[in-house]
């Protein structure tokens, strides 16, 4: 390590090495073949009027997905000096993907929703070129996709876009009444799986008997890594995924995988094809090699030793509030999405006298901002902290910040 890592580090100093997007000459070395990197120009969002983050959330999307390790950001720059056909390149990236995840087949989409539309127009349009051109006019077509009430979400366009009705149900019974000759689609969202009266096994067998292909919308669900392989081996026809959260690829990208044919279907839809649904949704060469290159990071990760590492940051936040009257902190890990450790700080408003809407806003008017929420999972008690993309030193900042405001507010 070096004297400059050793040294204490400021607020001032983790706002400038987020905002340096790890484009150090250092990168290159872990690309083979790479050329020297320019150094990133300091503090390129304060540039803007924007200040860099204390991202004590998790890897969503609204702040960026992730950071992308310094092997991915170097993969992202190598491909970005040179030309190659899109198709070749979707094709190959895509069966070296699938095969480090054991899946039958993969491609790269803008993120999970891209995964999620485009999964819709393939089991829309499967792969018969005289129908993709007439996306989102699905007349005549088999239209209608089948989910349970409770699967709604903010996702529901991401289907209805490529031109598909929604069909509710609730029962095994609702969806034997539901599926026609017009159904092309049961669609399972799983972070509401316990929300539902169908649970996923009972969902493929109902898929199966009416020979009906599934798309289940995994995003989050990674780590573990074995999740991919496991829901393909459970039947899910196709699976989409974040390719820029835990995975910690660009945070455009995402991941559809499953069934040969309908990732095929799916590659139709979209760029570079043009007069399909999908051409907006490009996926650059770049991007495609460094999602490639951040699953092959991932694979390789030792889980066990994320995990201490994890412990440790935690370990820094409930020292620094522990001693706090009524304060208790809880080690939790969701289910299905976020499936990480993460802490829950709750405490008796009533001696310690604010709300943790308040401690949620003065965390994120502080200098730099930490910003805090919720995930699926979790509960609603006390304010949750995800130390998952917290960067080196950000723990300790996160502590003291936490600290000074509930003690002033126990006083």
């Amino acid at each position: 390590m070096s004297e400059s890592s050793r040294r204490k580090v400021t607020r001032r100093r983790v706002l400038q090495a987020g905002a340096t997007l790890a484009a150090t000459s250092s990168l290159a070395s872990s690309a083979v073949g790479a050329e020297p990197l320019p150094v990133a120009r300091p503090n390129v969002y304060e540039s803007l009027g924007i200040k860099p983050v204390i991202n004590a959330t998790g890897t969503v999307t609204v702040l960026g997905g992730s950071v992308m390790p310094p092997e991915v950001v170097a993969a992202w720059v190598a491909a970005s000096k040179h030309f190659v056909d899109l198709v070749e390149l979707q094709d190959k990236v895509g069966a070296r993907i699938a095969k480090l995840l054991g899946v039958e087949s993969a491609s790269v989409t803008t993120g999970a929703a891209g995964a999620l539309f485009l999964g819709t127009a393939a089991c829309v349009t499967r792969g018969d070129k005289k129908l993709l051109g007439k996306l989102p006019d699905t007349t005549g077509m088999k239209n209608e996709v089948i989910l349970q009430k409770t699967h709604h979400s903010c996702y529901d366009n991401q289907l209805t876009g490529v031109g598909a009705k929604l069909v509710d149900v609730e029962t095994a019974s609702d969806v034997a009444k539901a599926v026609s000759d017009r159904t092309a689609m049961m669609f399972f969202m799983n972070i509401s799986v316990d929300a539902g009266k169908i649970g996923r096994e009972e969902w493929i067998e109902l898929a199966r008997k009416h020979k009906i292909p599934t798309l289940i919308d995994a995003a989050a669900d990674v780590p573990p890594v074995g999740r991919v392989a496991e829901y393909a081996k459970m039947g899910f026809d196709l699976i989409a995924i974040s390719g820029g959260k835990a995975m910690r690829g660009p945070n455009d990208t995402g991941l559809l995988l499953g069934r040969k044919d309908l990732i095929e279907a799916a590659k139709l839809n979209a760029n570079p094809h043009c007069g399909t649904i999908g051409r907006a949704m490009k996926v650059g060469k770049e991007d495609m090699i460094a999602l490639l290159a951040a699953v092959e990071r991932f694979v390789k990760l030792d889980e066990v030793a994320e995990r201490k590492e994890f412990e440790r940051r935690i370990a820094v936040i409930e020292k620094a509030v522990k001693e706090i009257p009524t304060v208790q902190c809880e080690r939790i890990t969701p289910a299905i999405a976020n499936h990480v450790l993460h802490l829950q700080i709750a405490w008796d408003e009533k001696k310690v006298k604010i709300t943790r809407e308040k401690v949620t806003r003065e965390l994120a008017a502080d200098d730099p901002p930490i910003r805090i929420g919720r995930v699926g999972g979790t509960g609603d008690r006390g304010i949750l902290i995800s130390v998952l993309a917290l960067q080196e030193g950000e723990d300790q900042i996160v502590a003291s910040r936490l600290a000074e405001i509930l003690k002033k507010a126990s006083e």
